[in-house]
């Protein structure tokens, strides 16, 4: 039996098949799996812990994404499509759908907007509002719980290493 002590990128998913990668395919460089493969795993296990999060909210986290963007832009909490798409991850024709699950189920209002008679507004209800301001702090709160196993230097490292390989790939 090898006594050999498990090194840290031995410890999780990635790592272990990363070393599969490395036996069976040394001709391939896979070293960028430590970094990607890694942010898709945690993208599973921090998406399960949102939605378990804001099921006490009744909504999963595209429409918790739409009201806490229209919350934060502050009164009167009202964004045009545009807008919203330039904050969050989906596609027009996925915020659209969503806009219209989210109007019939009372959580925001869409009406013409006045500057642009083309253009839509979206609302928050007072529903809206009310479901985004107690959903928040229980989503801040479990943010939170997920990184503490980093120290706060350690935590602003991270940010801004995933900042930077954002911006670069973005461009």
């Amino acid at each position: 039996m090898d006594e050999t002590p498990l090194r840290y990128w031995e410890l999780d998913r990635v790592g272990r098949g990363m070393a599969a990668w490395r036996r069976e395919r040394p001709d391939i460089d896979g070293s960028g799996k430590a970094v990607v493969g890694r942010i898709l795993h945690l993208n599973d296990i921090i998406m399960r812990a949102v939605d378990k999060v804001l099921a006490r909210h009744g909504v999963k986290y595209p429409v918790y994404a739409v009201l806490a963007t229209i919350r934060v832009s502050g009164a009167p909490y009202r964004m045009s499509p545009t807008e919203l798409l330039s904050s969050l991850l989906v596609t027009s024709g996925g915020l659209s759908n969503l806009l219209r699950r989210m109007e019939s189920d009372g959580y925001i209002t869409r009406m013409a907007d006045k500057r642009d008679g083309r253009g839509v507004i979206v609302e928050l209800t007072e529903k809206g509002i009310a479901v985004a301001d107690a959903s928040m702090a229980d989503h801040a709160a479990m943010e939170r719980d997920l990184v503490n196993c980093f120290s706060p230097e350690l935590q602003e490292t991270v940010a801004r290493a995933l900042s930077l390989m954002i911006a670069a790939t973005e461009r």
